[in-house]
């Protein structure tokens, strides 16, 4: 009998060596829907092609003698201390793998990394702080007040340590290539219509069967005291009919939380200066991995500008298009002190759950030690805008001075 494995060699050894590995195999397991929606760009994804594509514009400066054997890749972030400079970004329902963020958790535990829990997320955040301590929990400006309050404190008494409010989304629908086909819940009719895409990936189906599970499209983290968890497009309505928030609104979520507070989706000097002033802690430059305005530029070209502006009073933290090792190590040398990375966790979920993680987590520990080594450095956090090349008019300084609103493309 004709071995089933043998025209599939990556199913006898599910380990990969790179993220676009993590990316091919995922694409394969998952049914078209949902891998689709990982990809989650909008418009014409101007802005998710620049968040990868602005790292290789960005080159090395490399030595080639007298190369630190020993190299410390440790830090910290929020006092959080991190086996090398990467985070967990949060991101929303994680049906990729029936363990979802709570393999993801592990899998960041085992690594000496946090992680960030999206409000939108399918595990509630007990269950996530249980496996990792080290979680912050996100939370979008939605509902009143009290509602938000409600969240903050149940967060609070979960352990979380930091809270990360996202404002970096303009509810931007429209995608050039078709938006994903999502049901609001898995009931008969929707196991009707996406039957056919289930089987036509078994392996994935699987999964779920083998727990006698169907996909958790709630939000148990939004829910209310006297109902059921909202599902993501009850949450997601809830949000978009939300007030847009003022300063004065960042202002009383940092009176409100006891803990360390994180603003992500600030790519503008002017904003940057506004956070600081209001007393965050750290801010995450970001664009939503470009499901947001579309055109808004890559995090990395915004990163340089902030750091300038506001890097001495607080964290800065880089989220959007990181692929590899070597790509931390450029945000790392323009002045991050860790990175976020979303799309390469959720590949390697899918591809192989709680290991697939790690193993992404693996390829990117090992290429930043590389890159480390390349460059003639003992540690990370001796890198420096020498080590890297980065070209005239590669940065974007937004929200500058009396130019506010134009970019500049100072190098």
């Amino acid at each position: 009998m004709k071995n089933p494995l043998a025209h599939n060699p990556w199913a006898r050894n599910p380990w990969f060596e790179t993220v676009a590995e993590a990316q091919r195999r995922a694409r394969k397991r998952l049914p078209k829907s949902v891998y689709s929606a990982l990809l989650a760009g909008s418009e014409k994804d101007v802005t998710v092609s620049d968040n990868v594509a602005a790292f290789s514009e960005i080159g090395f400066a490399p030595h080639v003698v007298g190369l630190a054997d020993d190299r410390d890749l440790a830090t910290t972030v929020l006092g959080m201390p991190l086996s090398f400079p990467v985070l967990i970004s949060p991101t929303g329902v994680q049906a990729v793998h029936p363990d979802g963020e709570v393999a993801v958790a592990r899998a960041a535990a085992a690594r000496g990394i946090g992680m960030g829990l999206s409000s939108f997320a399918s595990k509630p955040i007990e269950e996530v702080v249980a496996v990792n301590p080290q979680t912050l929990f996100q939370l979008y400006w939605m509902g009143t007040r009290d509602e938000m309050l409600r969240h903050m404190r149940r967060a609070q008494e979960a352990g979380a340590k930091g809270l990360v409010l996202t404002l970096d989304w303009s509810f931007s629908m429209g995608r050039d290539w078709g938006s994903p086909a999502i049901p609001e819940q898995m009931d008969r009719a929707a196991m009707i219509k996406f039957g056919p895409e289930g089987i036509m990936r078994p392996r994935w189906l699987l999964e779920y069967a083998k727990r006698g599970e169907l996909p958790d499209l709630t939000t148990p983290n939004l829910m209310p005291p006297d109902g059921p968890a909202p599902t993501f497009f009850g949450a997601y309505g809830q949000w978009m009919s939300s007030a847009l928030p003022t300063w004065d609104d960042i202002a009383w979520v940092r009176s409100q939380w006891d803990g360390p507070l994180v603003l992500k989706g600030v790519v503008r000097v002017d904003d940057a200066r506004r956070a600081a002033a209001v007393g965050v802690d750290a801010i995450s430059v970001s664009n939503h991995g470009g499901n947001n305005l579309d055109s808004t530029p890559a995090s990395i070209r915004a990163l340089p500008a902030i750091v300038d502006a506001v890097g001495d009073r607080v964290e800065i933290l880089l989220d959007g298009g990181i692929r590899r090792g070597g790509d931390v190590v450029k945000a790392l040398a323009l002045g991050a002190r860790a990175v976020m990375i979303g799309r390469a966790y959720l590949w390697g979920l899918a591809a192989n759950g709680q290991a697939g993680v790690e193993n992404v987590l693996d390829v990117l520990r090992s290429g930043v030690d590389s890159a480390v080594m390349g460059l003639g450095k003992n540690s990370v956090h001796a890198l420096t805008a020498d080590d890297v090349v980065v070209p005239p008019g590669f940065r974007r300084d937004l929200g500058v001075g009396a130019g506010a609103g134009v970019v500049s493309v100072a190098d």
